[in-house]
C-alpha cells in the first residue's frame, strides 16, 4: 500500500513540475482600459462651478443664520450668474434670465434685513428650487437640504 501511494505521489509530482511551452502575455488593467476606452475627464462649465460655489457658501450661511452669527456681506461673485458660461448655451433663455434676477434679489434680501434672515434665506432656497424644477433638476434633493426648518 505504501508503494502505491509513493508511486502515485511521484507521478503527481513529476506531472505538476513539467514546464509548459505556452507563451503567456501579461496585460495590466491600465493597458486594457487605455486600449478599450477613450476616457475623458469631466470639466465643469463656468456656471456649474459657480453653482457649486454658491451651494458651499449658502451651506455656511445657513449655519451662521442658525447660530445667530454675523452674516457678512453679499458675495458679489454671485452676480456672475448673469454672465457665466453655461454647459448648454441654449439654456440661457428668458426664463433663466428672469430666475437669475429673482435669485440675486432673494440672496441680497438676506443681508438687507438680518432680522428676517431665516425667512429670506428660505425664500432664496425656494427660488433655486423654482428654477431647477424647470431646468436641470438633478441638484433638487441637495438644494432642499439648505432649507432651515
Amino acid at each position: 500500500m505504501k508503494k502505491v501511494i509513493a508511486v502515485f505521489c511521484s507521478i503527481a509530482f513529476f506531472t505538476s513540475c513539467q514546464q509548459k511551452n505556452e507563451k503567456t502575455e501579461t496585460v495590466s488593467v491600465m493597458d486594457t482600459v487605455t486600449k478599450t476606452s477613450n476616457f475623458q475627464m469631466y470639466e465643469m462649465s463656468e456656471m456649474a462651478a459657480l453653482m457649486e460655489q454658491m451651494y458651499a457658501y449658502n451651506t455656511q450661511l445657513k449655519e451662521r443664520i442658525i447660530n445667530n452669527e454675523q452674516l457678512g456681506d453679499y458675495p458679489v461673485a454671485f452676480d456672475k450668474l448673469h454672465t457665466a458660461i453655461l454647459t448648454d448655451a441654449s439654456d440661457r433663455d428668458v426664463f433663466f434670465t428672469q430666475q437669475a434676477f429673482k435669485f440675486i434679489t432673494a440672496q441680497k434680501a438676506i443681508y438687507a434685513d438680518t432680522l428676517q434672515a431665516k425667512d429670506n434665506f428660505n425664500k432664496m432656497v425656494q427660488q433655486c428650487l423654482e428654477c431647477h424644477s424647470k431646468k436641470c433638476g438633478g441638484p433638487i434633493p441637495r438644494i432642499k437640504r439648505l432649507l432651515i426648518p
